[in-house]
């Protein structure tokens, strides 16, 4: 872990305080969390985008670097591990300069907390336009250390199947625009069922987020979905682990 990079040493501070909500991602055939997702908060619970418009050039590293410490730390806290699940930690890809130096701070957390690092998925998230090698080339080091990896949003932006094609991750997250109205819409059903199908053949276990009405998960569970993320199941808990709506998902799994 000797590797340095400029964009590490030179990066200026993040001033404003976060925290994190949790939202659990749901095996449907059992009803239990397969992971949580840590999603950026205000101190007092204020949403996403308050702390995002904070964020410029200059931080970008620095956020970055301190919402994994806190995700890490309030799992550690809420003690996430101990249910089984894993930690989903999004990331900002243009925030990382060189994989190995970018992530000590992680790994120093890690440790500093006794969360194990095989429980931690790294997420990454498209919010501005990505160099595919550089990537690429943080999403093979990242497996190569351990970590699990996934693509977000599939489906929408830039990660698709060209992307695919040049690296499979651990995880596909389907975007939530496939998923709106499902239930009604057959061309929506047609290309989400062809797209579990693709990623079940070659090994990648798929995610539907943005999950919010019972038609829709059910719709979804027709067409073989194993794991869900939405509000029908549980919406984002402050500084929390939500419990999963049971209402929701037993009449799928006792149907299965």
């Amino acid at each position: 872990m000797g590797v340095t990079c400029e964009g590490c040493r030179d990066g200026a501070a993040f001033q404003a305080r976060l925290s994190m909500a949790f939202q659990p991602i749901v095996d449907l055939t059992t009803g239990e969390p397969y992971a949580y997702e840590a999603l950026v908060r205000g101190p007092a619970g204020e949403g996403a985008a308050s702390v995002l418009s904070q964020v410029t050039d200059e931080t970008r590293y620095a956020f970055d670097q301190q919402c994994r410490v806190s995700a890490i730390e309030w799992a550690s806290r809420l003690k996430l591990a101990a249910t089984g699940a894993r930690l989903s930690i999004n990331f900002l890809p243009n925030a990382v300069y060189e994989p190995r130096a970018c992530i000590r701070a992680t790994l120093a957390a890690a440790m500093q907390y006794r969360f194990p690092t095989t429980a931690i998925i790294f997420e990454f998230t498209e919010q501005e336009v990505i160099d595919t090698d550089h990537l690429l080339n943080i999403l093979r080091s990242y497996k190569a250390m351990g970590f699990l990896t996934a693509i977000d949003d599939f489906g929408a932006g830039h990660s698709g199947l060209g992307l695919l094609a040049q690296f499979q991750p651990d995880i596909v997250k389907l975007d939530m625009a496939l998923i709106r109205g499902i239930d009604s819409d057959s061309v929506r059903r047609s290309i989400v069922g062809h797209t579990l199908r693709m990623l079940e053949d070659i090994g990648i276990l798929a995610i539907c987020e943005g999950i919010e009405t019972k038609g829709e998960l059910r719709a979804l569970c027709d067409l073989g979905l194993r794991y869900a993320q939405g509000y029908i199941l549980a919406r984002p808990a402050f500084e929390a682990l939500p419990a999963i709506a049971g209402t929701a998902v037993d009449p799928i799994r006792l149907s299965a």
